[in-house]
């Protein structure tokens, strides 16, 4: 009996043990988190052919934006992103991969990323992610405006790559990386790769968060292309904060003789001004000035290029999770690219609409 009751209490003892050293691991990380959006739009010159920027193509109608789930997971060094998103925005995002059976529900996948901690300042990520180049977000809820701005819409959406996120200091931090073609998740045509990277200072102790971002590469059509993009934050108060964004980007096509070959570009310059009177209600005014004089985007159709002018407001009223949208803009062009309801050419078009946006 002695030698019985002594087993049980060693047995109890290393249960005991184990129990505690169970409990001392770091429990797995998960976060769920999703999204949905949706707008109506109407077009003062009467037509759905003026918008010329990314997500809301349509006049005098009740639209669906996207809805998104968005899943998390963590343990120990390891971690994972699935974000997936359903709709006309989704769809354009990923538009370089139309619904069909071959590739099933790829479009579907915004970021898709499986990362792994090296060390306490390198963080290595594999997979489709969303690009660092900009200031606005595929997200509705991530932007204060809801209609989308000229260099969002010509940029680059996202990357298919690896990449090192790396702190350098407190305030200091830098990412490279090696990625497809921007935009695909896939490549069969060549082995073309881009680079990318990024810069960043974002001091706690200061308002002020400044990012130098950089990607260049060749894609699946032999053009060569280089882009420069400065994003800039400054929370002047609680209820002034500002935004700025400038982007600069070259292309060159290699398929011509070399003797022949011309560098086209594309510039762009943004200013956002943030007033948030309380915690409910705020607003955000964004002027944008969009440079295309070798028709490389917006003006390919037209003989000399040419540039345009965007002011929109939008007025931002918070519910809770909900947010509520009401926003006005205006497009002012160089030349005739947009039109009025009976076809005429005009070189100004402007919207008005009402945007509800939901997250949680």
């Amino acid at each position: 009996m002695k030698r019985m009751l002594t087993t049980l209490l060693l047995m109890g003892s290393n249960l005991v043990a184990w129990s505690q050293s169970t409990d001392s691991l770091p429990a797995p990380a998960l976060k769920i988190s999703g999204s949905a959006d949706v707008y109506y739009k109407y077009n003062l010159n009467g037509n759905n052919t003026d918008n010329k920027t990314s997500f809301t193509n349509s006049h005098n109608s009740f639209e669906l934006g996207m809805v998104s789930l968005k899943v998390e997971h963590g343990f120990k060094k390891g971690s994972i992103v699935a974000d997936l998103g359903f709709g006309k925005r989704a769809g354009e995002f990923s538009y370089n991969e139309p619904p069909s059976p071959s590739n099933g529900l790829s479009m579907a996948i915004k970021q898709l990323y499986v990362s792994y901690l090296l060390t306490e300042k390198i963080k290595l990520s594999l997979g489709s992610y969303a690009t660092h180049v900009g200031y606005e977000l595929v997200d509705a809820y991530l932007n204060r405006n809801y209609s989308m701005s000229y260099m969002f819409s010509y940029g680059p959406f996202f990357h298919t790559g690896i990449k090192a996120d790396i702190t350098l200091s407190s305030s200091l931090s830098a990412m490279v990386g090696v990625f497809n073609p921007t935009d695909l998740k896939s490549v069969t045509l060549n082995s073309h790769k881009y680079i990318g990277a990024q810069l960043g200072f974002a001091p706690a102790e200061t308002p002020i968060k400044l990012y130098l971002n950089y990607l260049e590469g060749k894609d699946t059509f032999g053009i060569q292309n280089h882009q420069v993009d400065v994003v800039a934050t400054y929370q002047v108060n609680k209820v002034l904060g500002l935004g700025y964004n400038g982007t600069y980007s070259t292309y060159l096509d290699t398929r011509t003789p070399k003797e022949s070959r011309r560098n086209a570009n594309w510039w762009g310059s943004a200013l956002y001004v943030n007033c948030d009177f309380t915690d409910k209600l705020g607003l955000t005014l964004r002027g944008e000035y969009f440079s295309d004089k070798d028709g490389v985007k917006v003006f390919g159709a037209v003989p000399d290029g040419g540039n345009v002018v965007a002011g929109t407001l939008s007025f931002n009223y918070k519910a809770g999770n909900l947010t509520i949208i009401p926003e006005f803009r205006i497009d002012k062009a160089s030349a005739d690219i947009f039109h009025k309801s009976g076809g005429a050419p005009y070189n100004i078009t402007s919207n008005v609409l009402l945007a509800a946006v939901y997250h949680f």
